[in-house]
């Protein structure tokens, strides 16, 4: 839409209904043609489209733990990549880019002036490319994996990775008994004392027997799925150490789609006049016992 956008703005250019119409009109035609706009235009194009999968899988409702680590090893690697050997093919694009639509280049070995351009506020020789290269390119890509390791973290690997020893998809091909004692123990320790990790092992064993062959807990999807069944069969009274953690495993929040959804639903309850009551003449109104 890069070239349908400059006509319209030349439109709106020439014939603006307004002074200000005609001006903004003209201030971002004036940004889109320059190097640095189509640059950064490219680079954005790049690093979202990667990270595109994985913001996607995280808003759908049924995604299971190990697809969620594998799209955060494969959108981790393919920035890397990217980072590493992807600047030349990357940087030919843009200059190929500015050609077709006619925009100035810049001679990349030339020295990058910043601010008002003046040479005394320059503090170091640094060319066009290396500013592009370094300060923009592989900046960007940064911040990027920064947030992914910030928010996939080692221990949160770990944890996600335990739990998905109670995953019930393919007939539970990733059940493990000493993964799930050891998510227990390790993660939720306020939850259960060493005596009940011991005696969740017990209860897993039975577990592995009664319910993974159980006609009713063939073909399910998520493990929000699996408790359901837990409470339909009435064995969530006879594994109450499984039941217990199974619950805690589904508010991690691998997903945010039903965390989403739960709170654009709650604003058709409590409006903005609404939210001005009281918490104990809501209730009251409602019918509910605060």
């Amino acid at each position: 839409m890069f070239g349908a956008t400059l006509e319209v703005l030349g439109k709106i250019i020439n014939d603006g209904s307004s002074r200000d119409m005609r001006g903004e009109a003209k201030g971002a035609y004036r940004e889109m043609k320059s190097f640095e706009f189509v640059l950064i235009l490219f680079l954005l194009n790049k690093v979202l489209g990667i990270s595109n999968i994985l913001c996607q899988a995280l808003q759908t409702k049924s995604l299971d733990i190990l697809n969620a680590l594998n799209y955060v090893s494969s959108t981790k690697r393919l920035l890397q990549e990217f980072r590493d050997s992807g600047w030349d093919d990357f940087i030919r694009s843009v200059v190929s880019f500015c050609k077709k639509y006619d925009i100035t280049m810049l001679d990349m070995s030339d020295c990058y002036m910043e601010g008002t351009r003046r040479s005394c506020q320059q503090k170091d020789y640094v060319t066009v490319e290396h500013h592009y290269h370094f300060d923009v390119f592989n900046a960007i890509i940064d911040f990027q994996l920064m947030e992914l390791n910030s928010r996939f973290s080692e221990q949160t690997v770990e944890l996600l990775t335990l739990s998905s020893a109670l995953d019930p998809v393919d007939g539970f091909k990733s059940f493990d008994i000493d993964n799930i004692c050891s998510l227990a123990e390790q993660f939720y320790p306020h939850d259960f004392t060493p005596n009940e990790v011991l005696a969740l092992r017990r209860e897993l064993e039975h577990y592995q027997i009664d319910v993974l062959s159980h006609p009713r807990f063939q073909n399910m999807a998520s493990l929000s799925e699996l408790c359901r069944r837990f409470v339909e069969t009435m064995k969530s009274q006879h594994y109450l150490l499984i039941d217990r953690l199974i619950h805690r495993v589904l508010t991690l929040p691998v997903s945010t789609a039903t965390t989403e959804r739960a709170f654009s639903a709650m604003k058709l309850i409590k409006t903005s006049l609404r939210s001005k009551m009281e918490n104990e003449l809501f209730f009251r109104l409602y019918g509910y016992l605060y």
